[in-house]
């Protein structure tokens, strides 16, 4: 990287992204390199319309057991889905057949880390995933599925066993590659203390590590920093093989402002990289925020890179760190795999003036108060029957696009009031918008983020009424 470009630290001292990474020892968690995959894609009608090379993954090495990694990652969480009933209206199933053509084509150019949970796609998920991969030999892919106990109800030693050993079952393997004890965080100390400890379910997933069930144990962290903490103060004992993290440009310094119970990036691959834990990076573009930024935020990164895609700039960001193993990402359509693997084959990593290219875009998005909904669906189904993320979405979209416009004397006032409503209908069906909100807060306990959800649906459901109000 250039060195005479450079960034601002938490101590305001100007030093190199190169000497921030060397101060943290990062160079020395994991080690990269862009090796050919080897691989024939098999060739489908979607694929030809925008093809990509076989061969040019980059790969990363996971020093606690010695496995090749692609640097992208296929995050299993939201998969395609098509309605389970005739004519296209009813509840919604995945749609197999796709995402056998996304998981064929992602391993024929080169992805071989495959990122699932009983929790995903309403409980479908894993088996969907093995399904895919079952169709090809195991020793091609590596599979991590997590104990996702978060409701009180699963928190006992008999139904955490149940689960763990239902996942195999949907798998269809006979062991794990990576076990993620699953949002750590969400509820604080007294949450890890029954989902993991007091019925010891986390010294049995170390003694199946030993038995080669689990080949890395390791947990996702989803809020609360002193679990996070603590359960690094335990590595010793416990010997993390990898921590799943939210990273990216917007994170890296502003998570903690943008949710005051979130904690900055910058922290946590800090304190992974001091001990050579390798990172598995999930949201990098925080649900798709990054892909789909204000049209101001369009137009720099156009000016600066025309034929790159926004959402490149961001997965360029989280895979320039060299403490990270992989990069998850959930690839629903064939264009977004595509893009994404011509990201990381090879990466590029970024340079310094790159770096602090991002770090002021990234001030420049603080600008924008959007609700940091990541499209998890964890707080889904809402007992009333509410689509809670396609509404916050759709809020989002608006602001970004400059459609959020409160003075009806604005002379953008009526094109921005006829898109947003024109556009909440065909993005949220009415019997699923935010006006049959009744406030049971249901929903925000399973908030990764710590949004408040019935808060911001009332409070959007007030804007559509004086929309509708003032014509």
């Amino acid at each position: 990287m250039n060195s005479e470009n450079n960034m601002e630290t938490k101590t305001d001292k100007k030093i190199s992204r190169r000497e921030f990474l060397k101060r943290l020892g990062a160079g020395a968690a994991v080690t990269s390199a862009a090796l050919a995959a080897g691989c024939t894609p098999k060739r489908t009608t979607t694929a030809q319309l925008n093809e990509v090379p076989a061969g040019g993954m980059t790969y990363r090495m996971n020093p606690t057991s010695g496995d090749r990694v692609s640097l992208l990652g296929f995050g299993m969480m939201r998969l395609p889905m098509v309605s389970a009933r005739e004519g296209g209206k009813g509840d919604e199933v995945i749609d197999q057949p796709r995402v056998n053509e996304l998981v064929d084509y992602a391993l024929a150019h080169g992805v071989n880390y495959f990122d699932t949970s009983p929790a995903y796609c309403q409980g479908l998920s894993e088996r969907a995933t093995g399904t895919a991969l079952k169709r090809h030999p195991r020793d091609r892919y590596f599979i991590a599925t997590k104990l996702s106990n978060f409701s009180p109800d699963t928190w006992s030693r008999a139904a955490s066993m149940q689960m763990y050993r239902n996942s195999f079952k949907e798998l269809q393997v006979d062991y794990i590659d990576y076990l993620l004890l699953h949002g750590i965080g969400m509820g604080g100390m007294e949450a890890l203390r029954g989902r993991y400890l007091d019925n010891g379910m986390l010294d049995f997933l170390v003694e199946e590590r030993k038995a080669g069930r689990i080949r890395n144990l390791g947990f996702s962290y989803h809020g609360d920093i002193e679990v996070f903490d603590y359960l690094l103060s335990r590595h010793d004992e416990y010997k993390w093989d990898f921590v799943q993290i939210q990273l990216n440009y917007l994170d890296w310094k502003y998570a903690k402002q943008i949710n005051s119970r979130n904690t900055d990036a910058e922290y946590l691959y800090g304190e992974l990289s001091k001990r050579g834990i390798p990172a598995v990076i999930m949201e990098p573009l925080l649900g798709g925020r990054l892909s789909n930024v204000p049209d101001n935020i369009v137009a720099r990164l156009k000016q600066r890179e025309p034929e790159r895609s926004v959402a490149s700039w961001a997965f360029r960001f989280a895979g320039s760190f060299p403490g990270v193993l992989t990069v998850l990402s959930g690839m629903r359509v064939m264009e977004h795999l595509q893009d994404n693997l011509r990201t990381y084959s090879p990466l590029q990593p970024l340079t310094d003036d790159e770096f602090g290219f991002l770090q002021q875009t990234a001030t420049l998005m603080m600008q924008y108060k959007t609700i940091p909904c990541n499209d998890c669906k964890y707080c889904m189904p809402c007992p009333y029957g509410l689509d809670i993320p396609a509404i916050l979405l759709h809020y989002n979209k608006c602001l970004n696009e400059g459609s959020i416009i409160d003075d009806p004397q604005d002379s953008a006032y009526r094109r921005a009031r006829r898109a947003y409503l024109i556009g909440y209908d065909r993005s949220v069906p009415k019997l699923r918008q935010a006006s049959h909100c009744i406030g049971c807060n249901q929903c925000s306990p399973h908030c990764p983020q710590r949004i408040d959800i019935p808060h911001e649906l009332h409070r959007i459901d007030a804007y559509v009424e004086k929309l509708k109000r003032n014509k």
